[in-house]
């Protein structure tokens, strides 16, 4: 580990990425005996249980009742999640024209369509 901790908080992003994605593709909600099993990578409980509970405080995770404990599920998929992140960053400048300028002008050429082709389906509504 780097002094600064960076290498640590790398690698705690991946497993909590890890186990975003075990729960994107269960077909229901897991506990966290359930994805550490699905992780495969040993995990001690309270691990898994503090890295669950974290993304459930967070409003990242949903949790029902089980029969010991909670069983966690995505609020969102993963495109949602980033689109949330991308909300909130944009949210928290008050120059949100310079931000989108800049943010349009930083897209590939198929991108900045796929953008325009979006806008024009949200500016004609729903059929």
């Amino acid at each position: 580990m780097s002094k600064d901790g960076r290498e640590e908080r790398r690698q705690h992003g991946e497993l909590v990425a890890d186990v975003l994605a075990v729960l994107w593709e269960a077909e229901g909600p897991m506990t966290a005996q359930q994805v550490n099993a699905a992780l495969g990578k040993g995990l001690a409980r309270t691990t898994m249980a503090t890295i669950l509970s974290r993304l459930y405080e967070k409003g990242t995770l949903r949790r029902v009742p089980a029969v010991r404990g909670f069983a966690y599920e995505p609020v969102e998929d993963a495109a949602g999640l980033v689109a949330g992140r991308m909300r909130r960053e944009l949210e928290s400048d008050p120059r949100r024209d310079l931000v989108l300028k800049r943010f349009v002008s930083s897209l590939s050429e198929s991108d900045e369509e796929t953008l325009r082709k979006l806008l024009r389906e949200a500016e004609d509504g729903p059929e």
